[in-house]
């Protein structure tokens, strides 16, 4: 067994690292313990976080998902994260099912979802979408306001940040972790894993077995269009699931043909040929005219194998935390889930109004994991 120096530094938790997961993660928990954030890149929020399309929608994700985004609704707006949008869903005839099963999914809920002619808000429309509905409530999100105050708030705390610290390994030492990263060793007491598309190769480097978390690449690309996107047009969504796009200043479109592309967790790239798809769809949607792809980009998504978060401690390894796995809405939920996910750790009683059963991770015990 190998000795922890008596001059290496002690936190309560370590924090593996600091995209919105855990600078959410950080920022609850500091006020009530030492907290230790560990960034593998040169800054926090490189990968995911910085490459958000940037919408609040309260039924992206589904109903399992839902309550999490609804909750953090007050938060984020009182901290003036969102702005007015609104969402279209748009459809076919075929689509029929798939609009009532929206509609059925969410009825009870308290979101607010309108049947509408799409053509009445959607200009140049073409004649075949003839389903609409429309969710009011869908807003833009300031990520990275949201995440720079995630990580002002822990700091102010005393958090401490620390990046370019790639983990090396992690190992239970006399019931607490030695952590060895690129930018030296700490100890702690919980090691708590927020590594997003690494989730699964950070549970690995500790001795965690892995839940099966998968990246997928998603892509976003900004169109200069004529006409122009008018000012008041809501976020648009294919209730197929083929595309989505929204206008941004100056008249610009971000648009995404909703791809998710398996990979594994690295600096990934838009693909010419999933931006080409993207246009494809948004001209077959609308006859504006694609006059420019002004810029292109792509971030990572992952997701547990039934697509819920995991947060909780693990049910086989003491002292290790996951919050990973948050898919696409990992922004829009995170006042919510950095809440949970606090009071899991403490063992504290969870916010009301949400349950953290469906988000356990011993939910994968029973299949092998």
């Amino acid at each position: 067994m190998s000795i922890v120096s008596a001059s290496m530094q002690h936190f309560d938790v370590a924090v593996v690292g600091a995209g919105i997961a855990g600078a959410g993660l950080a920022a609850e928990l500091a006020p009530h313990g030492s907290v230790l954030l560990l960034e593998g890149e040169g800054q926090a929020g490189y990968h995911s976080t910085g490459r958000s399309a940037a919408f609040w929608s309260e039924t992206y994700g589904g109903p399992a998902v839902q309550p999490l985004t609804t909750a953090s609704g007050p938060v984020l707006r009182a901290g003036g994260f969102l702005r007015p949008l609104g969402s279209l869903h748009l459809g076919r005839e075929v689509d029929r099912p798939l609009a009532d099963s929206l509609l059925a999914a969410f009825a009870g809920s308290g979101v607010v979802l309108e049947p509408v002619d799409p053509a009445a808000i959607v200009p140049g429309l073409r004649p075949d979408w003839t389903i609409g509905i429309l969710e009011p409530s869908c807003a833009y999100i300031d990520v990275a306001a949201l995440h720079a105050d995630c990580l002002s708030r822990a700091a102010r705390a005393g958090a401490r940040l620390v990046t370019g610290a790639a983990l090396r390994g992690a190992r239970r030492e006399g019931g607490r972790w030695r952590v060895d990263s690129a930018a030296g060793s700490f100890t702690a007491d919980i090691l708590a894993n927020a590594a997003g598309a690494w989730a699964d190769s950070i549970a690995a480097l500790a001795g965690a077995r892995a839940l099966g978390i998968q990246p997928y690449r998603r892509t976003v690309a900004q169109l200069r269009t004529a006409p122009a996107a008018p000012a008041d047009l809501p976020h648009v969504i294919d209730i197929a699931g083929t595309f989505y796009f929204k206008p941004e200043p100056g008249g610009r479109i971000w648009l995404s043909p909703h791809d998710e592309t398996a990979c594994h967790a690295h600096d990934v790239a838009a693909e010419e040929l999933d931006v080409a798809e993207a246009v494809d769809r948004f001209e077959h949607a609308v006859d504006w005219r694609v006059e420019a792809v002004e810029r292109r980009w792509a971030g990572l998504r992952s997701f547990a194998p039934d697509r819920l978060p995991v947060y909780g401690f693990d049910p086989e390894l003491p002292g290790f935390f996951w919050c990973a796995g948050q898919g696409g809405f990992g922004i829009q939920t995170a006042p919510a889930a950095s809440a949970l996910c606090a009071a899991l750790l403490l063992e504290r009683d969870p916010p009301a109004a949400l349950d953290p059963a469906p988000y356990q991770p011993g939910r994968f015990a029973s299949t092998g994991r």
